[in-house]
C-alpha cells in the first residue's frame, strides 16, 4: 500500500513540477489580454493656462483647461479584423474633447487605433486613422505591454502622426506602487488643423488660404506599473502655436494653447485602484502559480520519497547456511 501511494504522490509530484512553467511561459502570453470590450475615460486639467480667443486671434490666461479622454472598446469591428488577422484583436475607438473655462469646444479629435490584444502592437488595417486622417502607426501607443521592461519604448504621437522614442528614466514609487517612469519630448512640429474647428463657419481648409500653419510640441510623461503594462499617471507639457499667414494680422505667431496637463485627482485614484486589482491577476499567472505548483512538486516528492524508504523497512538478517551432516566412519 506504501509502494502504491509513493508512486501517486511521484506521479503529481512530476506533474505539478511541469505544471509550473507551463502556467508562466505557456498559459500566461495566451491568457493575458485586453478584453475586446473595454471602456475607459479620463480627465485631465491644465490650469492657468493659455488658450486663444478665436474672436480676437489673442491668446489669453484661462483658469483651467479641460481633457476628456474616452477610449471605447469596437467588439464588432474586432471580430470582423480577427477573421483575416489570425489573432486576437482590440480596436479602440478614442475621442480628445478639450474646452475651455465657459465649457465651450477648443477642439474634437477622434481616432481609431487597432492592436494585438497580448502584444499592444499596431496591426495595420483599412479605418485606422487620427481624425479621419487614415495612419499607420508604429509603437505603443496608451498602453504598455505585459511585463513592460526597463528600456525604451517607440510611441506614437496623435498630434503629429510620428513615432518617437519614450524613454526610460528610472523606477519610482506612486502611492504605493512600484512604477516605471518613462518621458518623450517631441519638438515643435507642424501639424494638421483639428477638422473640427471652434468657430463655426471656419475650416481648415479657410485657415490653408490664409497660409497660417499650426505647429505643436510635448513633453509627455508615464508613470507605469511594469507587470500589467497601465500607465497609473501621466501628465504633458502642451504647446501650440498658429504661425504666419494673414489670419494673424502680420504677427509672426501666437500661442493657440499652453499648459501643464495633469489627470484629475479623482481619475487618480480610480486608476490606482483598477492596476491594483489587474496586478494581482497578472502576479497569478506569473508568480504565485508558477512558484507554487514548483513548490507543491518539490514537498510530493519528498513525501513520496519518505513512504518508499518507509515501506521497505530496516534489513534483515541473512540466513546462516547450514552444512550438510557428514558420514560417520564405522
Amino acid at each position: 500500500m506504501r509502494r502504491r501511494s509513493s508512486l501517486i504522490l511521484l506521479a503529481l509530484a512530476v506533474f505539478f513540477a511541469a505544471l509550473s512553467p507551463l502556467v508562466r511561459w505557456y498559459a500566461f502570453p495566451r491568457l493575458a489580454k485586453i478584453p475586446a470590450n473595454q471602456y475607459q475615460d479620463m480627465v485631465l486639467e491644465a490650469k492657468d493656462a493659455t488658450l486663444l480667443d478665436y474672436g480676437t486671434m489673442r491668446a489669453k490666461k484661462v483658469p483651467k483647461v479641460t481633457i476628456v479622454q474616452t477610449l471605447k472598446g469596437n467588439v464588432e469591428a474586432s471580430e470582423e479584423i480577427e477573421k483575416s488577422a489570425g489573432r486576437d484583436v482590440v480596436v479602440w475607438d478614442g475621442l480628445s474633447y478639450v474646452q475651455g473655462p465657459d465649457g465651450e469646444m477648443v477642439s474634437r479629435i477622434p481616432e481609431r487605433y487597432v492592436f494585438d490584444a497580448h502584444t499592444q502592437e499596431p496591426v495595420h488595417v483599412k479605418g485606422e486613422m487620427v481624425d479621419g486622417d487614415p495612419v499607420k502607426r508604429t509603437g505603443i501607443e496608451f498602453k504598455w505591454p505585459f511585463l513592460t521592461e526597463k528600456r525604451d519604448y517607440e510611441y506614437f504621437d496623435a498630434q503629429a502622426r510620428v513615432t518617437a522614442p519614450i524613454h526610460y528614466k528610472g523606477t519610482q514609487d506612486f502611492r504605493g506602487i512600484e512604477v516605471y517612469y518613462f518621458e518623450q519630448t517631441i519638438p515643435w512640429t507642424k501639424v494638421p488643423f483639428p477638422k473640427t474647428m471652434p468657430v463655426q463657419g471656419i475650416t481648415p481648409e479657410s485657415v490653408a488660404k490664409t497660409g497660417t500653419t499650426r505647429w505643436y510640441s510635448t513633453v509627455r510623461k508615464f508613470w507605469v506599473e511594469p507587470l500589467t503594462g497601465a500607465p497609473v499617471y501621466g501628465e504633458e507639457i502642451h504647446k501650440e502655436e498658429l504661425r504666419g499667414g494673414t489670419l494673424l494680422g502680420g504677427r509672426e505667431k501666437v500661442t493657440a494653447f499652453a499648459g501643464h496637463v495633469k489627470m484629475r485627482e479623482d481619475y487618480i485614484r480610480s486608476t490606482v485602484d483598477l492596476v491594483e486589482s489587474n496586478r494581482a491577476l497578472v502576479l497569478l499567472m506569473t508568480s504565485y502559480l508558477p512558484w507554487g505548483f514548483l513548490t507543491l512538486g518539490v514537498l510530493l516528492l519528498s513525501l513520496s520519497l519518505c513512504l518508499e524508504a518507509r515501506g521497505r523497512g530496516p534489513g534483515e538478517p541473512e540466513p546462516t547456511e547450514t552444512a550438510a551432516p557428514q558420514p560417520v566412519s564405522a
